[in-house]
């Protein structure tokens, strides 16, 4: 994992971040010591997309959803 001082990073920060995209992992110091790691971002191709209306068909609502909760069920959530 190279280390680029501060201000070679600002100067070469295009190179850099080619370099990051490419996979590897680069440290920036200040005076010396590593204060941040620029590394690549994870893949986003490799995590499944999310498919809209996956589930058409295999989940109902029931028409009353929205109605009022019975009594004893409010008193439950009140600490009544």
């Amino acid at each position: 994992m190279p280390t680029v001082n501060i201000h070679a990073a600002k100067t070469h920060l295009s190179r850099l971040v080619d370099a990051a995209a490419g996979g590897e992992e680069i440290l920036i110091a200040r005076a010396g010591r590593p204060v941040a790691r620029l590394v690549p971002l994870e893949d986003r191709a490799v995590r499944p997309r999310r498919r809209l209306g996956r589930l058409a068909g295999q989940v109902s609502v029931p028409g009353d959803f929205d109605a009022p909760l019975p009594e004893e069920v409010l008193a439950g959530f009140e600490g009544r």
